[in-house]
């Protein structure tokens, strides 16, 4: 078919890019080679003839940092006095004056000197963002405030520098730096994260192989997550309803019977040895009767959330078609039914709901768990 006029100008003229594109360099701890990275990423892009500028970045007497900020122009640093000491800051008028193409900004969660533009160092990269400069910047995981708490129960130590949760979420690209903590280690006993005499004691505190293994799985997990969040963005967006099993999710469907937690046991222990998503799911039908007994679903549902499980109720004129419907927008891989060893109508209602529920749904793997009656 024939292009109309107005196709050929879309070709022609693309929408402009009018915000920035945010892209961060994720670690688990200092000295994993975030700022490195960064650096050299900038260096790629500059022999490509993009116009990259330093904004800041923290070199904490690394060599091998101090040698690559050397290749790329730096903007220069705000100087500010507060209670008779001066200090730097990213000089944000400046950079938007210079205008480049793109800047680097170490250290994300950095709380700005008071009297500065804003208080937090990210305020500063929403800012450039929004005047459409893309900006590379660096965070390690005990940074993000949902987490800060779970690395000092980990650790003993407090973080005080954090970002906000939706932060580190805005990236359009986020690229994990990792190293095993034996190469970690390795690495700053030769000098190459901090000074001689820093380095027992770090690495009998904060730097503990014990700390850093969880550390690195909190930040492998953190960056799963985002993932997971673009392939369900980018199935939504080309209307992919086949299920990708790239990630084993379970569904679980439970209902008032107090055997619903037997089923839910069962679903947990399965879902423990995939390393499987838990969703418990309870339909409410639209035109039908009220589940008689609200206690026993309510104990049903704490006790799912007991053991890890997301529980979520729908409602729907069908209760098949709900739990359809779901399977495809979370994309799950296995559902679980539950099966009483009923001998009267009930039992055909029963087959009817799993027939339909077969018919709509996707491809996806099926498991019936009988169990016992409890009236």
């Amino acid at each position: 078919m024939a292009k109309k006029p107005e196709d050929w100008l879309a070709v022609a003229s693309p929408v402009q890019k009018t915000r920035g594109i945010f892209k961060l360099f994720l670690g688990y701890a200092p000295g994993v080679g975030k700022t490195y990275s960064m650096l050299s990423e900038a260096i790629r892009r500059k022999s490509r003839g993009e116009d990259v500028v330093i904004g800041v970045v923290e070199t904490h007497g690394r060599k091998g940092i101090e040698e690559l900020i050397t290749q790329i122009e730096s903007v220069p640093r705000l100087q500010m006095e507060y209670k008779g000491t001066m200090f730097e800051e990213m000089n944000v008028d400046a950079i938007l004056e210079r205008r480049p193409q793109v800047v680097l900004v170490d250290e994300l969660a950095h709380t700005n000197i008071p009297g500065s533009r804003h208080r937090k160092r990210y305020e500063d990269v929403q800012e450039l963002l929004t005047a459409n400069i893309d900006v590379v910047s660096t965070l390690n995981i005990q940074h993000i405030e949902s987490i800060a708490p779970i690395v000092r129960s980990i650790t003993g130590i407090s973080v005080r520098e954090t970002v906000p949760d939706w932060v580190p979420l805005t990236a359009a690209e986020t690229v994990m730096v990792d190293l095993t903590p034996e190469a970690l280690h390795a690495r700053m006993k030769r000098g190459d994260v901090y000074s001689h005499e820093k380095v027992e004691r770090s690495l009998t505190n904060f730097f503990r192989r014990g700390n850093l293994i969880a550390l690195r799985e909190l930040a492998l997990r953190q960056v799963a997550e985002q993932v997971d969040r673009s392939l369900e963005t980018y199935m939504e967006d080309k209307e992919i309803r086949k299920t990708w099993a790239v990630r084993e999710r379970m569904a679980v469907c439970i209902s008032a019977n107090p055997s619903g937690q037997y089923l839910v046991a069962r679903s947990a222990r399965m879902a423990r040895r995939m390393d499987a998503e838990l969703y418990v799911v309870h339909v409410e039908r639209e035109l039908g009767a009220r589940e008689l007994n609200q206690n026993a679903l309510m104990a049903n549902f704490r006790f799912a959330e007991s053991l890890g499980a997301q529980v979520i109720k729908l409602k729907g004129r069908s209760v098949a078609d709900a739990i359809a419907d779901f399977v495809c927008s979370k994309h799950i891989t296995q559902v679980i039914f539950g099966r009483a060893p009923l001998h009267d109508w009930r039992k055909y209602l029963y087959l009817s709901v799993v027939h339909r529920f077969l018919r709509e749904s996707p491809a996806v793997d099926v498991h019936i768990v009988t169990h016992e009656t409890e009236d």
